[in-house]
């Protein structure tokens, strides 16, 4: 029986999409928080980038096999799970699909300099490039609930983890980056009640990134 690891951080963004992903598959899996600014000596034997999430994957009679990229992973669980699709079936809807998820992970590196920065005019460069890219997506959400219509998808399981920054960024001041963007802002409020993207974070998430706000001297902290 093959069984599987989720190395993870309390924080990481991309260590959420893989576990929801594999909870909305139904695959069982352990999850093994490490620190990142302590890394242990087992993890860095087996992270070529030294970087989460990891997934172990044990099995009778081979190898242990460990991926690593948070999409390279949601591409096995997605190729190997039975459960719902998280992928359209249609070839090029499924790379339009893997287009966007990419386009995702381009708002969580400018999230990266909106969250660690404490200089104004960097905050607003990254907030203006931010709210640009969620009116993009505006234009290309349908009525919803899910980026793609009813059936949740890996873009959901994505764009999961970006909206969760703003749930606590949204306390401290006003960021106004879904100002123009209802579609989004519902497309926002259906993946926050979502089991598997609720579960994907510990009780303590926001607190622990209200810390490493503070831990950067983050401008966000004084914008309000």
């Amino acid at each position: 029986m093959q069984t599987l690891t989720l190395v993870s951080h309390h924080l990481c963004p991309y260590v959420q999409r893989a576990a929801i992903a594999l909870t909305e598959k139904g695959v069982p899996f352990e999850k093994v928080l490490i620190d990142l600014a302590d890394k242990p000596s087992w993890f860095l034997a087996v992270s070529p980038l030294g970087k989460v999430p990891l997934l172990i994957v044990r099995q009778p009679d081979r190898p242990q096999a460990v991926l690593f990229e948070s999409s390279v992973i949601c591409e096995y669980i997605e190729e190997t799970r039975a459960g719902p699709k998280l992928h359209p079936s249609d070839p090029l809807l499924r790379a339009q699909h893997r287009a966007w998820m990419e386009f995702g992970s381009t708002i969580l590196s400018d999230i990266w300099g909106l969250e660690t920065t404490p200089e104004p005019a960097i905050y607003e460069q990254k907030r203006a490039v931010i709210a640009e890219k969620f009116e993009r997506l505006e234009g290309v959400l349908g009525d919803g609930p899910y980026f793609a219509g009813k059936d949740f998808s890996l873009v959901d399981a994505v764009f999961a983890p970006v909206f969760r920054y703003f749930d606590l960024f949204d306390t401290i001041a006003e960021t106004a980056v879904f100002a123009k963007t209802p579609r989004v802002r519902a497309w926002r409020a259906m993946l926050a009640e979502r089991p598997s993207v609720r579960q994907a974070v510990g009780t303590d998430y926001q607190d622990r990134l209200h810390a490493f706000l503070r831990r950067h001297d983050a401008y966000l902290l004084k914008a309000a």
